[in-house]
């Protein structure tokens, strides 16, 4: 198989070739070619690439190219990992935010509707693109915000586009672990999780058919093993009945994120960007050294992550500083559509369960049902599904609780909103998407994020049908 990454010199490609040429996914892909617009960040990645310890399997053959319809020609799988205007990009996202007092993160709030805005049209164009060059191929969505983009692009690949985010998936055996539940590798039997990306719930975990969550919930030691059980008060998890996803921090302790994120000397998106700015020039020329250099740099931006939610002197888990997340889930959908079997994984897909497979040929079409009640059934959601070589299929989902109905439903109009902004180049639908956010929640405070935003992004401001006002 041809794998092409689109966003091939960003950070995270070593960790894809690495589980390409080790383990279980060894031998599926037989060519792998790196895109990018960058083309020294192309040359720093394939340096780490070369000096990679070698796997359990051949070294995979890397080709890194700038030229997109050439990459795409001839590809069955395509990653897409972008980042228009880089991590100053980033930056900007999370400043802008910030600097009107509000929470400034680069997918949750004001940040995640910016980031979707300019990054949507280059993602509609990679669609077209691989419509036109490579018609049949699949497209695994990694660039964030996951739920939008995936949104955004399902008009275009229907089923054959699938969000991916490692979050969910992470929280479900991070909690199994914590219960002593053994989840086989492939089935999320027993498992209920609902949401959109970075805004979803567990709200049950069997083992021998019995839901242990609630002895989880109530056991704070066990809590306290993981990292999403230690975001939040014991007391809290047992009223709720239910484990967040770790984003859910940024909404249930908006006061103290915000507060810790403007007390820090650096925003997040400034230290990953001087960190890169430093790093790039030297891995493209460390030869040997290159992936020793890459995985330090790796781990002291895991140690970072979601830092702001812990206590002082508080580290991650070894395990999750390890890496080995997105990319197996990545890896592990790319398999199944491939048709070398099915598995079950936590992704971001339309929210319509399968059709009736007994429904007689000459019925009418019936509406279509969603699989998490209470949200619109063609809507892009975060949940369990089966994944065979006709795409992910959603697993029907227990109805959320009125105040979660209520934020998810709230979330997805601005979602829909951004979306419908980015793709139209509608303005006001961008203006009423930041205003209308629950971290946000203001008319004028929209108003100022979105001249903000078009200042530090002027191409943004030139998308407007008709103009920048």
């Amino acid at each position: 198989m041809r794998l092409l990454i689109v966003g091939g010199g960003g950070f995270r490609v070593p960790l894809i070739y690495r589980a390409l040429v080790s383990g279980s996914f060894t031998g599926v892909v037989t060519e792998l070619v790196l895109f990018d617009v960058d083309l020294s960040r192309l040359a720093a990645m394939a340096a780490v690439l070369r000096s990679m310890p070698a796997g359990q399997g051949r070294r995979l053959p890397v080709h890194p190219t700038t030229n997109l319809p050439e990459a795409l020609a001839g590809t069955e799988m395509v990653f897409a990992a972008i980042r228009p205007g880089g991590t100053a990009g980033r930056v900007a996202d999370e400043k802008v935010a910030q600097d009107l007092g509000l929470l400034g993160q680069e997918t949750t709030g004001a940040g995640g509707i910016s980031y979707a805005l300019r990054t949507i049209p280059h993602m509609l164009e990679l669609a077209r693109l691989m419509k036109e060059h490579c018609a049949d191929a699949w497209l695994i969505n990694f660039t964030n915000p996951a739920g939008m983009v995936t949104e955004a692009l399902l008009p275009v690949l229907g089923r054959r586009v699938i969000g991916i985010c490692d979050s969910a998936g992470g929280l479900v055996h991070r909690a199994a672990r914590a219960a002593g539940v053994t989840l086989p590798e492939g089935t999320l039997d027993g498992v209920g999780y609902y949401g959109l990306n970075h805004l979803g719930w567990l709200y049950r975990l069997e083992s021998g058919g019995r839901d242990v969550l609630p002895s989880l919930l109530s056991d704070p030691a066990a809590l306290q093993s993981f990292e999403e059980g230690r975001l939040f008060s014991q007391p809290f998890l047992a009223r709720l009945g239910a484990l967040p996803n770790e984003y859910l921090y940024y909404y249930y302790q908006q006061d103290a994120a915000r507060d810790a994120m403007r007390a820090m000397p650096e925003t997040r998106g400034e230290s990953i960007h001087s960190q890169q700015q430093e790093l790039y020039p030297r891995l493209a020329t460390a030869g040997g050294n290159a992936f020793t250099l890459w995985e330090a740099a790796r781990r002291s931006r895991e140690e970072g992550y979601l830092a702001e939610a812990r206590g002082k002197g508080e580290r991650r888990n070894e395990d999750d500083l390890a890496g080995g997340g997105y990319e197996r889930v990545a890896l592990a959908a790319m398999r199944a559509v491939s048709g070398s079997g099915d598995t079950q994984l936590i992704l971001n897909t339309s929210n319509t369960l399968a059709a009736d497979s007994a429904e007689p040929a000459t019925a009418q079409p019936a509406a279509p049902t969603a699989a998490i009640p209470g949200l619109p059934a063609d809507a892009v959601v975060e949940l369990p599904c089966t994944v065979t070589a006709d795409g992910a299929l959603p697993l029907a989902q227990q109805a959320p609780s009125p105040e979660q109905l209520r934020l998810l439903r709230q979330v997805k109009d601005v979602e829909r909103l951004a979306v419908r902004a980015a793709t139209e180049g509608d303005r006001d639908a961008a203006l009423q998407a930041f205003a209308q956010h629950p971290l946000v929640g203001s008319e004028e405070l929209g108003v100022e994020l979105l001249a903000g935003y078009e200042q530090a992004f002027p191409a943004l401001g030139k998308m407007w049908r008709g103009g920048t006002r």
